[in-house]
């Protein structure tokens, strides 16, 4: 299965410089948030795949949801035979609609217990913010969550993709780096996954 993530920035490459054909073969697109609607929407009807994305922080200026798109924010969601857990949103550090506490984002987690357990897991846990001392900064607005600790070592999903914390913030941000068995992927602007399904 090939699979695209998108996070923060709307790629040049797939939006202004874009020429048919670019998206084909993509089975699946994965937003981690801050993206446009309208590009989401570009994406779902080049690539024609399905487009599942989670808010990010400035998601809150949405007027509308991206037309053709599916929200996965707190479900567990199955497309391709892939299990996603969708939770957006980065830490508080102001007022916002996707801005969450260490705690208000515990409390998410914990509405999904009984549908993990139900799925038996997941494969691909899908956020905007990264997990705390992984990829994140040291300010308040791209701090981490430790919560999702709790997601990574119960169920050690496969792949952990994020955005919120752009590459181009320093030289050491990493796209791919492993917590344990996960693959954790920093979807900034773009990355092209290959799974084995």
């Amino acid at each position: 299965m090939k699979i695209l993530a998108v996070s923060d920035v709307e790629s040049k490459r797939f939006f202004e410089y874009y020429k048919p054909g670019m998206l084909e073969g993509f089975d699946l697109i994965l937003s981690c948030g801050d993206l446009h609607p309208e590009y989401l929407e570009f994406l779902v009807t080049m690539a024609r795949c399905p487009v599942l994305y989670v808010h990010g922080n400035h998601d809150d200026r949405y007027d509308r949801e991206p037309e053709g798109c599916v929200c996965v924010d707190d479900k567990v969601f199955t497309c391709g035979g892939l299990r996603i857990v969708g939770l957006g949103g980065s830490c508080r550090y102001r007022d916002g609609k996707y801005m969450y506490t260490e705690r208000q984002m515990r409390r998410r987690i914990f509405r999904l217990a009984y549908r993990l357990r139900r799925s038996r897991g997941f494969d691909i846990l899908l956020t905007h913010a990264p997990l705390h001392g992984l990829n994140d900064l040291d300010d308040p607005p791209h701090r981490g969550f430790n919560c999702f600790r709790l997601l990574l070592d119960r169920w050690q999903p496969r792949y952990f993709i994020h955005g919120h914390v752009h590459r181009n913030y320093g030289v050491s941000i990493p796209q791919r780096c492993r917590y344990g068995d996960t693959t954790v992927i920093n979807a900034y602007e773009y990355c092209v996954i290959e799974t084995e399904e």
